[in-house]
């Protein structure tokens, strides 16, 4: 029904954004890791998804148009509310989730907060077949800066496989110290939540 919105960011709030469009503020429910990366001014595009309910009309937005599709995706499985799909966007990338699928790796749905192992499971089978990719070394894993790979490379060594290692990567604070110690103790401390 709404496919995007563009305007300008008139709110930040913990969960949304508020988009300004010819005179309306929408109210638009994002991943976290977004709301990290704007403020209020900035211009935006967003590739939207309307859930309507019997009480409630709610948008969410992302800013590329594969977070979107994922976040349909995970509608799909039986548990998962849009709270919950938004949530696994927040905390892991389509890439973490792609490589999470093709290794079958429920484990690392789990980590993400008020998901089960149970549903971990449906997610990872929901996905099994409709998502597609190949297994990724972790020499694979994108365009990682060197702090990254020696994050990465000590986390795989701890016994930790290169999608959780990636999951928790992202969990650190882009304002977050550039040393690797600081960095790899805010990973860790990622598993212990």
């Amino acid at each position: 029904m709404i496919a995007t919105i563009s305007g300008e960011i008139q709110q930040l709030l913990q969960d949304s954004l508020v988009v300004g469009v010819g005179g309306v503020g929408f109210k638009i429910y994002v991943p976290t890791p977004l709301i990290d990366r704007v403020q209020a001014g900035d211009e935006i595009f967003l590739h939207t998804h309307l859930v309507v309910r019997e009480d409630a009309l709610t948008l969410y937005g992302f800013d590329v148009i594969e977070s979107r599709d994922f976040f349909t995706l995970l509608l799909g499985v039986n548990g998962v509310g849009p709270r919950t799909a938004l949530a696994i966007l927040s905390v892991l990338s389509t890439d973490a989730i792609r490589r999470a699928v093709v290794n079958e790796q429920a484990e690392v749905f789990a980590r993400v907060p008020g998901i089960g192992r149970k549903t971990a499971q449906k997610i990872l089978l929901h996905l099994q077949g409709r998502i597609s990719g190949e297994a990724l070394p972790v020499e694979a894993v994108g365009n990682l800066s060197e702090i990254e790979t020696e994050i990465i490379g000590a986390l795989t060594s701890l016994g930790y496989s290169v999608v959780e290692a990636q999951a928790a990567l992202q969990a650190i604070p882009r304002d977050a110290p550039l040393d690797v110690e600081t960095r790899l103790r805010m990973a860790l401390q990622y598993f212990s939540t």
